[in-house]
């Protein structure tokens, strides 16, 4: 067992997760609020040998180096590189603390924002509608940028609906590209789609004033990432054209600190985030305790229940 773990901030576990936790350490603690600064981090950390938190905060070295008997840090939110972490993995592993995240939870809720977002305004059931007859997404020339789990998702999804679906990612999908998903370059698919979905890691910035050139007017674009995937002075350029529409579900994948784009009249943002459903809410609970008994299996620490 750990002999205490800490939550730094709400990391929105099911309350028999909460519980379960009792299970793993001597010692639990989930504050439930996010904290300030560093030094409150390492106030709540403390004497603590794990350590859990969300998206909302960050462990860096500072953090690693004044917190010395940390053995784990499970982050309760997505992992996909050291470099889109909101935990410095490369210090934690010079220390031999062990750092696990989780993927794949608040996925499904995402696809239903984009597809929910994407049809009421092609018909016109809210307060705008994109052309003067309402459309369908059958033939609608559509871009995904990124096809990771939830890029798939969604293309899928969308494709089911009749939309003509074409993506550009790091790597070719060759299973995606078998469903009629085509390829293109950036260049070319930012040329020839109405709408553009990003599905990109966190810190991951890919539209600039070329990209939204290419994009051009009269088009739409949903950001589903985490944090903006776009340069915030060169989406403010692209909506002052007058007839192109921003949707995200929350401010963080706006990305604009001064909060001057959330009152454009052309961004659409709910401000609520659209993976965080009761369902994901029970899948990141699961993932997140899996984690802490592979840890403490593999050290030889799991409890005797």
């Amino acid at each position: 067992m750990f002999n205490k773990l800490v939550a730094i901030e709400p990391v929105s576990l099911i309350p028999s997760a909460e519980q379960k936790l009792h299970d793993y350490a001597e010692e639990v603690i989930l504050f439930d609020d996010i904290p300030k600064n560093n030094e409150e981090i390492i106030h709540r950390i403390s004497d603590a040998d794990a350590v859990l938190l969300s998206y909302t905060s960050r462990i860096d070295k500072e953090v690693l180096d004044a917190c010395t008997n940390i053995r784990y840090i499970g982050m309760c939110c997505s992992l996909y590189s050291p470099e889109s972490a909101n935990v410095d993995i490369r210090t934690a592993n010079a220390k031999n603390i062990t750092v696990y995240g989780i993927r794949d939870y608040g996925d499904q809720g995402v696809v239903e924002y984009v597809v929910s977002e994407l049809i009421r305004y092609l018909h016109g059931f809210g307060s705008k509608q994109w052309q003067e007859l309402p459309l369908e997404i059958t033939d609608l020339k559509i871009g995904i940028v990124g096809l990771g789990t939830s890029g798939k998702m969604i293309a899928n999804a969308l494709q089911t609906l009749g939309g003509d679906l074409y993506y550009y990612s790091r790597n070719r999908k060759p299973e995606e590209e078998a469903k009629n998903i085509r390829y293109l370059p950036l260049k070319e698919l930012l040329n020839t789609v109405d709408v553009v979905c990003t599905c990109l890691n966190k810190n991951v910035i890919l539209f600039h004033e070329e990209q939204f050139d290419w994009l051009g007017n009269n088009k739409i674009m949903f950001n589903t990432s985490i944090g903006p995937s776009h340069d915030i002075p060169a989406l403010a350029k692209w909506l002052k054209l007058g007839n192109n529409e921003f949707f995200c579900d929350t401010a963080g994948a706006l990305g604009d600190d001064t909060g001057k784009l959330l009152s454009n009249p052309h961004v659409n943002c709910m401000q609520v985030s659209s993976g965080r459903t009761k369902q994901a809410a029970g899948r990141l609970s699961e993932k997140v305790l899996d984690n802490i008994e592979t840890f403490l299996k593999d050290n030889n620490m799991l409890p005797r229940l």
